[in-house]
């Protein structure tokens, strides 16, 4: 598996922003969108790969996160999706809040055949 496209090394703390809210009306379905053709990370089934389509934070949390490699279409595998979501994202492990989850905007990576 590579996911590496637009991988950035930076070591900073993460600072708390207000999330702008998602609308909840997209639902999963065997780990892929079902309904828009994107949806919140924080709803994507554990071990699916996304890409990221849009990061709905602040200005400030957008740029911090896009620092860390989570910008946009940076491919991300969901490890995990319990109390925080973990995802594989330039191969680090970056634990988020279910929140910020929320407000990152994906969609299912479709298998090469």
């Amino acid at each position: 598996m590579d996911i590496i496209p637009s991988c950035k090394h930076s070591a900073t703390d993460l600072l708390w922003l207000p999330v702008n809210k998602t609308p909840s009306s997209c639902k999963i379905v065997e780990g892929h969108c079902a309904g828009p053709t994107v949806c919140p990370l924080s709803r994507v089934k554990a071990g699916t790969i996304v890409n990221v389509k849009y990061l709905a934070l602040a200005p400030e949390m957008s740029d911090r996160l896009r620092e860390l490699g989570l910008g946009e279409e940076q491919q991300v595998k969901l490890l995990s999706s319990e109390t925080n979501v973990i995802c594989l994202v330039c191969n680090a492990r970056i634990a988020l809040s279910g929140e910020l989850a929320e407000a990152i905007l994906v969609e299912p990576v479709v298998p090469k055949s």
